[in-house]
């Protein structure tokens, strides 16, 4: 077999990476079956106008759901949104079947508000950015 050639593409669009994605897909399959992948988001709108101000955004895969998305505006957080927001979420988890769900969060971020949550720290990425850390947290159902 003749060597393979390795070529960098900048900002790849999505066709590119779903050719990427095939064969491992393909492979994941062939180890573990047919699994279907379900996405969703919950949104918070404007009351008059309708725009979206902020939401959750998340996909469930493999029997674990990942809030891929969770912002709330600054002027509408400690009112329970947020909290609103994830509990919505577990439960359309559950009713997938899920054993549980995952997000990452940043230092600057909100990692008390997820512990507060029952989501308890499984990794973390130190200096990501700079001198911050990335955190990633899940709960079990």
């Amino acid at each position: 077999m003749p060597e393979p050639k390795i070529t960098l593409e900048e900002n790849p669009d999505q066709s590119l990476r779903a050719a990427v994605l095939k064969p491992l897909l393909d492979y994941n399959v062939s180890k573990i079956g047919e699994r279907e992948l379900y996405c969703f988001a919950l949104f918070i709108r404007d009351p008059q106008t309708d725009e979206i101000l902020g939401g959750l955004w998340a996909r469930s895969f493999f029997n674990w759901t990942f809030v891929e998305l969770l912002v709330v505006p600054e002027a509408m957080r400690g009112h329970g949104l947020g909290a609103s927001l994830l509990a919505r979420a577990e439960t359309i988890a559950r009713q997938r079947g899920c054993t549980g769900i995952y997000l990452d969060t940043f230092s600057f971020q909100a990692r008390g508000f997820y512990e507060k949550q029952g989501y308890g720290l499984f990794g973390q990425l130190d200096n990501y950015p700079d001198d911050e850390k990335r955190f990633f947290l899940s709960k079990r159902f």
